[in-house]
């Protein structure tokens, strides 16, 4: 289909805010990759992509080799499995699925088929990302914090989006920051959790070692709110992740590029998202209705 030497021709299921934003000017501009095609749920959505339409999910494989996702949870996890059963290779949303379930499917389906994948975890991909984590290497970390407090669920905000409403932060920002924290500090081997999927949540993460970490989240909080932070501090000092706005997207498609190429092999694959939708799963679990 395309020259192994060339770049990636990746088709993008989805049309929403985020596939306009990130994923269609991330995987068009080159050089790693190209968008092969768009095929989503609203036809006219993904007409408004400037790149190829398909009717079928089936006609855009034909055309690619490998699939990227901007589509709910649910959804990713149902179109993944049929895209790694078709030999392609995934860049893959966060969280991988809506439940664990499903996030064993598309993992047991990734690992079946042989093919290449890759999680959008956007921090961990920055530059500031990684020099934190080089920093936390160096302290002899034993502890951090974390947290990402906004109003994305209240008013009309773009990302205020039927799957959020529903899930809330653990679902949406819960995994950049336990995938953050987990490579900081070690990893997590045990999650307790308080409060209200749709109000403030707290985690107490435990990791591999006897590091711990809080976790605040909430996305119903009004008015003007600080930036994410995250910090973890050590015997030989701290380390604290400066805030950034711009996402690293020209990085996520250099290495997945890579990652096709090679076959798969990239750290943030399918399976370390499972384990992320375990940890998060497990919090679900104790928070309150």
């Amino acid at each position: 289909m395309d020259d192994l030497a060339g770049p990636v021709a990746v088709g993008l299921i989805g049309a929403g805010p985020w596939a306009r934003m990130a994923h269609v000017p991330m995987l068009a501009k080159g050089p790693h990759t190209r968008l092969a095609g768009v095929w989503a749920r609203r036809p006219e959505a993904a007409a408004e992509l400037g790149a190829p339409v398909f009717a079928t999910v089936e006609e855009l494989f034909e055309h690619c080799e490998a699939v990227a996702f901007c589509v709910p949870p649910a959804v990713q996890a149902e179109y993944a499995v049929r895209a790694a059963r078709a030999g392609k290779a995934l860049l893959l949303e966060k969280p991988l699925a809506d439940t664990v379930r499903n996030a064993e499917r598309v993992a047991a389906a990734v690992a079946e088929a042989g093919v290449a994948s890759q999680m959008v975890l956007t921090l961990r991909y920055a530059p500031q990302t990684r020099a934190f984590l080089a920093r936390c290497a160096e302290i002899g970390p034993f502890g951090g914090h974390a947290a990402n407090i906004s109003g994305i669920l209240l008013g009309d905000h773009p990302f205020a989006t039927p799957w959020r409403r529903a899930h809330g932060p653990l679902l949406d920002v819960g995994p950049h920051l336990i995938d953050v924290l987990d490579a900081a500090l070690g990893r997590v081997t045990g999650v307790r959790a308080h409060g209200r999927p749709l109000g403030w949540i707290g985690l107490l993460l435990d990791h591999e070692g006897g590091a711990v970490s809080e976790v605040s989240l909430c996305m119903t909080a009004g008015g003007d709110q600080p930036p994410q932070t995250i910090a973890v501090y050590g015997r030989a000092g701290a380390a604290v992740l400066p805030h950034f706005e711009e996402d690293p997207l020209e990085t996520i498609a250099e290495e997945f590029a890579a990652t096709v190429r090679a076959g798969g092999g990239h750290p943030l694959d399918a399976a370390h998202g499972l384990r992320l939708q375990r940890i998060i799963a497990e919090a679900q679990a104790q928070l309150a209705p």
